[in-house]
Formats: structure tokens, sequence, C-alpha cells
């Protein structure tokens, strides 16, 4: 996952779609086609989408988790047994629980909430509803053989890349859920990991890395510690720290990343929880490399934590060294003095540059216009063109 002589560049996962397929998604989702006509579609935009990452000079590509219809966490609905949909009419006001944030800017939140049907985000959301838990958990579906597979063949045309999957951590798949049949949190939780170990554990075996995808573990800080205090929200991502380590075991650290950020959204983020008071937590999940929001202006101070918190040696960091959310694009020096700052810090050969976040978190719902994103990666990989050549040369 590192390596000996440049900064590779790498992104969270999810890129916007392309028009033509959302068309066959929506032609699939009114019935008018079937699952193997979506599926060509699907193998075609994957192809292209891994093609247009190499063209940008992203080294460690993704499928663009272009075959989650629904969103990159709500996908296990479809391929855990247990889990049953139910409509909900205000579907988008729960996209998210109503935390500190949402109640000190109310105002704000109703206007931005009001435009995730412009973003697009109304239609990703409009199909999750209510989850309810009505039946022992266990992994049903192949659709992760699907992926593997699409993404193995897209990564055959486009030599000198290499590929990784997104998947949710247990934490963040139904974090908000009506449960009919386990009798307490930690129940579910371990009944999820054990799961979507099956997952995790396919994606390693077909010779891709696997991120682990947890919004939920930083962002419900903003819910749990205003209300109950800090110690209650500690206990709260201690346990899904412990059942993701128990959906981990015996699997090889250096094939997985781990994904940690503030919710994508756009907007105040005035109550997040500081890196400092959860980076102890992160650190304890096994895994080879750790991607955290380093970009935004609400974090990017944050690189300074590294001064005082020393990374395992065999762990390799992926910070946001790009935004997902603005509509500026970075400029490579900008883009190489961050990676440069952190790689004083950790070493060179420890830091992969990537995005804070995924550019768009449903099929429909993106964060930026897609001729942003791909200018966003440009700047990253020239961005990280330009720090290889001084922490290179500075070491030669």
């Amino acid at each position: 996952m590192r390596s000996a002589d440049r900064i590779l560049t790498t992104h969270v996962g999810s890129l916007v779609r392309p028009e033509a397929l959302l068309s066959e998604v929506e032609r699939f989702r009114n019935g008018e086609i079937r699952e193997g006509d979506l599926s060509g579609a699907l193998q075609s935009a994957v192809d292209d989408v891994v093609r247009d990452q190499a063209r940008a000079g992203v080294d460690i590509v993704s499928d663009g988790e272009f075959p989650k219809l629904t969103s990159w966490s709500h996908y296990v609905v479809e391929r855990l047994a247990g889990f049953e949909r139910r409509p909900a009419p205000d579907s988008v006001s729960r996209a998210a629980a109503v935390g500190k944030d949402r109640q000190d800017y109310k105002d704000f939140y109703r206007e931005y909430e009001a435009s995730y049907g412009r973003a697009g985000l109304g239609k990703s959301l409009e199909n999750i509803g209510i989850i309810a838990i009505v039946g022992p958990i266990s992994y049903k579906d192949a659709g992760v053989k699907s992926d593997i597979a699409r993404l193995k063949q897209a990564l055959s045309r486009a030599p000198g890349v290499t590929g990784f999957l997104p998947v949710v951590a247990p934490a963040s798949a139904a974090p908000s859920r009506v449960d009919e049949y386990y009798k307490s949190d930690e129940e579910f939780l371990f009944a999820v990991a054990d799961a979507l170990r099956d997952e995790y554990k396919a994606i390693i075996e077909a010779g891709l890395d696997v991120q682990i995808d947890d919004a939920f573990l930083a962002s419900y800080y903003d819910v749990i510690a205003p209300r109950d205090g800090f110690a209650a929200y500690r206990k709260w991502a201690e346990l899904r720290v412990e059942a993701l380590n128990h959906a981990l075991k015996g699997l090889p650290s250096d094939k997985i990343r781990y994904h940690v950020c503030w919710g994508s959204w756009n907007g105040p983020h005035s109550n997040d929880v500081p890196l400092k008071d959860i980076v102890d937590l992160v650190l304890r999940v096994n895994a080879g490399g750790y991607s955290l929001e380093m970009a935004n202006p609400r974090h990017e101070h944050e690189w300074r934590v590294w001064e005082d918190v020393e990374l395992p040696d065999d762990k390799v960091l992926l910070p946001g060294i790009v935004s997902h959310c603005t509509n500026v694009i970075e400029h490579p020096e900008l883009v190489a003095e961050r990676i440069i700052r952190l790689a004083n810090l950790v070493g060179r050969e420890r830091v992969i540059a990537s995005t804070d976040c995924g550019f768009a978190q449903g099929a429909f719902g993106r964060r930026v216009h897609p001729s942003i994103q791909w200018g966003k990666l440009r700047a990253l990989a020239e961005g990280s063109a330009i720090a290889s050549k001084l922490l290179w040369r500075k070491a030669a």
C-alpha cells in the first residue's frame, strides 16, 4: 500500500454517475429493463470510470460505487437477510440524525436540505425509507462477486493502476433503524459484523484492497455528546470499533483501508468531534491505512495531531488533500504543500494523497459537478508529482 519512490494518489471511492447510467438505473427501478440489462450498463460505466481515473493520474482506483443504487451504506439492505425497507414520507429529513449542528443552524439546514432535490440527493434518498430489523442477519446476496468481477475486468484494460472497493462498516449499516429482533445494540452490531465479514473477505481474496467506510463513527458525536456527554459517546464509539475488529479478525491489515469522516455535506460542522479525541480509536482498527478528512476548513489544522501521535510503523495515512464538496479546485502547489507537511511528520512513503470524502453518496446524489470532480483529481495528481520531486530530491 506504500511507495518507495513517489506519492501515490487515490480517493475515497464514490464518483458522480454518468447520465447514461442514471437513465438505465431509472428504467430498472421502473421495471422497464431487467437486471441483466442493467448489469451490462454497469460494466460499461465501470470500464469508463476506471479508464478516466487512470487518465486523471489516480493510482489506486475504485468502481465509483456505481453498482450501489441507493447509497454508500444502505446497499446492505439488499445484501443482508434480516433487513426490511419500509416507506417513509419524510425520508429525506431522515437522511441524517438531528444533532447540535442542525439545531444551531436550523434555518441553514432547512434551506440546504430543500436543495437535496436540486442536487439529486432526494432521488437517492427516496428509496431508503425506514430500515427495520425483522430477523437474524446473514449475508445472502452475491452482489459483491459482481462488483469484484466488474472492477477486475475494468482494471485489466487500465494497466498501471490498482483497485479497491469501498464497503460499509458495521457501525454505519443502518445506524437509525427500528430493531424488532435483536435485544441490544451490541447484539445487532456483532451480527452485522459477522455478516459483513463475508464481503470484506471476498474482496481481499480477489486481490483487491477493501475500504471500510465508517462516516457515522465521528459524525454521531454531534448527536450523542451534546445530549449524553463525551463519556457516553466514547463508550458508543468503542463498541463499534470492537465490532469492526471482530469482522476483520484474521484478515491481512495491509489490504484494508479505514475511512472516517465527519459527514460529507457542505455545512457548518461547528460541533464535530476533534480528531485528537478519537485518533486512538481510529488507530485501534485493524487496518493498514487510515483515510481522514484534512482538506476542509474545519479539519485542515488537524494535520498537527501527527506531531503528537505516532503512526505505527506498518501503517499509512490516506489524508484528504482536496475537498470533495466545494467547487474550488485546489491549486497543485497547495496540494503539494499539504502532502509535504504530513510527509515530514510520518514519512514520505507513508502518505497516499486522497480526497476528504466521496463525490457522490448515492446513485443520484452528487456533491460537485462531474467536471469539478475530474478537475480536483487532476490537481491531486499534479500536486502529488510536485511533492514527490521535492521530497525525494531533498532526501537524495
